[in-house]
């Protein structure tokens, strides 16, 4: 979708007209304005030049989205606040001084005359409101911008004219007193200045919601050291381009996506996958914007650069979303589209009832006027667009991306979860889980296997390589290797022939028992692959492959059950694979041997009963993604771009998925809270202000408490979706363990785990190994001292001290005891 910048709009109703008015075009298939960031997002065959002019006709100004300076912004707002608040407080002291001072006694000409200036300029100051308001009130369109320019002019009208009749009397000698009675100066004077102070709280406010996608944005290299004509030349990032060769030494980030051509290091690449671990990466690695190089010297070609690198994708993504709206949204933009002509018409019905009832003009005034200044079209249209920015914001922050608004709302509604198998509920990459050798050692009999599978590229054969070359196992030469496809292989190792492959490969060339077809039927029946190893007609071993569900699927399927979620695996696996991973996930439901093209039906027929979403590696689940009310996609930071997901989850574990609906319904009940208290402020508010409860109560609302009552209702509801940064979502490591966290809290012993650190010097040694230690997931406390050159530790798991002395190493300091 396009971004376009929107300038003018004021409140809701603003939104909802340019969003009315760009919808009207004719190639126009969607459009989305957000009040909250002052954007447009547009899909559509339509010309910028046509969408820019659409919005000049609703009133507004627009341009194609650019990196705006918000300070520079918020500069003239501050300035205007300032100037009003002086000039505002010499106004009340003068409004007051008539009671207090002989300075003025008896000249009410003088004294409101200054009272008269003072207003003046601060409506002069202010007078943006004016300008915005009236241009609207022209355009049959009212604004916020209307009521605030209504009810602090006509105060300053009103008071004018009573300040002229007041002159004429007052030169006469009659009497003036029902117009000294009759000034209003200081109310207008008042509004303005509380309706300024409430944009300027509004705009802090909004400043906060938008912090997370500073932050990713604030992850980018600034500048790159780039090789040219052989020198070191240090450029803009933005100036990088594909086929670049730069440097990276420790300490510094990865400016562009690229491929390591020289050197080694280990890249700390937690801001864009959440995982802490350093990751070792050597010649031919692809390495990632944003990625930390914490140790060796690095010489990278560019490949993938400005917005097509991964940290670019992920920042497109969250705006993206943040810019659409939820359908919630469209109850307050349904409200907030009228609501401004709706209260004119009230000010001025009230004004008429109480002079119809006898009321003074005066009176009368002033209950329309605080009608008008006490309404709040902004808090009903900010309600649910700054909820959905902070959620975003919070998403990105733990890698959980919403591509769009309905997608984060309509999560936390779903009924069935489908779960695709390899990749998802699995780690999709095959280990080895058996080894099973007849009549030789366990190393004896890896070594043949090895030496047989070091020339096979199947993945069952890297799985062995794998185990191998962790075990130290050193090969044997081969002669005559040969694959025999869908089988398995051959060749000769010490002029003997050895086989390995599936059973009716191994049964063609050697014999085999009972007993070892029992024990390869069993590990069939646990989702395993039995891989036999032969030679001279006498099985060698069976070596069991499967590729093993990740650490925290199991705790991940517990915390959905317990959501009242249905939980189902749908796979193109065997039934006996199938359900072996299944038993070990806690998944019962299962769907086997489905075709992709046939998973799609499976989850229309699941969608009758309910908001299905299904969970995919992206690629050939595609279209059941697409298919799902909400596709999800989950793996690696690289593959942020998958265009069939509604959600894209950058960690692949599936506690993410449990984050996710947490996030979303967290977000839902704050929507419902700020639309909830958006409609009974307005709903009190306005009976208040019109004087409803006078006569019952004598309750009456001054206009200066009304635009109070205004300016804070906006704060208020940015301020409530605030909260949303307060969601405790769950870390993906802390369910390493199958254990739940409770469970592992008990196991640990509860007094605390002293370490002996030497080399601490200072306070700032302290701190540094205080924050190296509670880094670890497994550490809630660390009280270090440097006098005692002591570390007091809280644990809630079994700690890991190797890495936790690694890590201090690493600091400067070491670890004595």
């Amino acid at each position: 979708m396009r971004q376009f910048d929107v300038f003018g709009m004021s409140c809701a109703a603003c939104s909802s007209r340019v969003e009315k008015a760009v919808s009207k075009l004719p190639d126009i298939e969607e459009c989305s304005v957000n009040l909250l960031t002052n954007s447009m997002a547009v899909k559509g065959d339509a010309t910028d030049e046509e969408i820019i002019e659409a919005v000049r006709k609703a009133g507004y100004e627009a341009e194609i989205k650019s990196k705006k300076d918000e300070t520079a912004e918020k500069n003239p707002l501050i300035r205007r606040l300032i100037l009003s608040v002086v000039f505002l407080l010499v106004l009340v002291y003068f409004s007051m001084i008539h009671q207090r001072t002989a300075l003025f006694s008896g000249n009410y000409l003088s004294l409101f005359s200054i009272e008269f200036i003072l207003s003046l300029i601060i409506i002069i100051i202010n007078r943006n409101f004016f300008t915005s308001g009236f241009k609207s009130l022209i355009r049959f369109s009212p604004n916020m911008d209307t009521l605030v320019s209504l009810g602090a002019g006509v105060s300053f009208i009103s008071s004018t004219v009573n300040l002229i009749f007041l002159a004429i009397n007052f030169s006469k000698g009659t009497d003036f007193t029902q117009y000294i009675n009759n000034m209003y100066f200081e109310s207008s004077g008042m509004i303005l200045t509380l309706i300024t102070v409430g944009k300027m709280l509004e705009e802090f406010s909004k400043g906060k919601t938008t912090s997370a996608l500073k932050g990713l944005i604030n992850l980018a290299s600034k500048s790159t050291t780039v090789i040219r004509d052989g020198k070191e030349v240090e450029i803009k990032t933005e100036d990088v381009k594909i086929g670049d060769i730069f440097i990276v030494r420790p300490g510094e980030k990865i400016p562009v996506d690229a491929v390591i051509i020289e050197g080694n290091s280990a890249l700390d690449e937690s801001s864009l996958t959440g995982e802490s671990i350093p990751v070792d990466k050597i010649v031919g690695d692809s390495v990632f914007t944003a990625s930390f190089n914490q140790s060796g010297f690095l010489k990278c070609k560019a490949t993938r650069v400005g917005e097509d690198t991964t940290l670019s994708q992920i920042i497109k993504t969250v705006t993206e979303a943040s810019a659409t709206k939820a359908p919630i949204a469209k109850i307050a933009d349904r409200v907030s589209g009228i609501f401004v002509p709706v209260v004119i018409s009230v000010a001025i019905i009230t004004a008429v009832i109480w002079l119809l009832a006898g009321k003074e003009f005066s009176f009368a005034l002033e209950r329309a006027i605080s009608v008008l200044v006490i309404s709040c079209p902004c808090a009903l249209g900010l309600a649910t667009p700054v909820a959905i920015m902070v959620g975003n914001g919070v998403g990105a922050k733990s890698k959980i991306l919403f591509k769009n608004a309905q997608s984060l709302e309509n999560a936390g509604k779903i009924k069935t979860l489908v779960l695709d198998k390899t990749g998802t509920v699995t780690t999709g990459k095959p280990s080895v889980t058996d080894i099973v050798p007849f009549g030789m050692s366990e190393n004896e009999f890896l070594q043949i296997a090895y030496s047989l599978e070091q020339k096979s590229e199947h993945p069952l054969a890297k799985a062995i390589i794998k185990k191998a070359k962790e075990s130290k196992i050193q090969s044997f030469k081969t002669e005559n290797f040969e694959a025999v496809f869908g089988n398995g292989l051959k060749c000769e190792i010490n002029s003997k022939k050895v086989f390995g492959g599936n059973l009716k490969f191994i049964k063609e060339n050697s014999t085999v028992d009972e007993k070892i077809i029992e024990l390869s039927e069993k590990f069939s029946l646990e989702g395993k692959t039995p891989v036999l190893f032969s030679s001279d007609s006498r099985v060698l071993g069976i070596i069991a492959v499967a590729d093993e569900i990740k650490k925290d699927s199991k705790k991940a399927v517990e915390m959905l059950k317990e959501s009242k979620i249905d939980v189902i695996m749908l796979t193109g696996d065997n039934e006996n694979t199938a359900k072996a991973i299944g038993k070990q996930a806690g998944i019962e439901k299962i769907i086997a041997g489905v075709m992709p093209s046939e998973k799609a039906d499976k989850i229309k027929e699941l969608q009758k009963e309910g908001l299905v979403a299904m969970v995919g590696d992206g690629t050939n689940d595609a279209l059941s993604l697409t298919t799902a009310d909400i596709g999800v996609a989950i793996g690696a930071g690289t593959d942020v771009a998958i265009d069939a997901a509604d959600v894209v989850l950058v960690n692949s574990g599936l506690i993410d998925v449990v984050n996710m609906i947490k996030l979303s319904q967290k977000v839902l009940k704050n929507i419902k809270e700020n639309i909830f208290w958006a409609f009974i402020y307005n709903f009190l508010g306005i009976p208040l202000a019109a004087g409803a409860f006078i006569s019952a109560f004598g309750w009456k609302l001054n206009p200066m408490f009304g635009a109070l009552a205004m300016s804070l209702s906006s704060f208020c509801v940015v301020t409530n979706a605030l909260r949303l940064n307060f969601v405790k979502l769950n870390k993906p490591s802390v369910f390493a363990n199958t254990k739940s966290k409770e469970k592992v809290k008990d196991d640990v012993m509860q007094e605390e785990i002293k370490l002996q650190i030497d080399g601490m010097m200072c306070g700032h040694c302290e701190q540094r190994v205080k924050s190296c230690l509670e880094s670890f997931d497994e550490i809630d406390e660390a009280k270090v001292s440097c006098a005692k050159g002591t570390a007091l530790i809280k644990a809630n798991a079994p700690l890991p001290f190797e890495e936790i002395k690694t890590a201090i190493e690493k600091e400067g300091y070491s670890v004595i005891e």
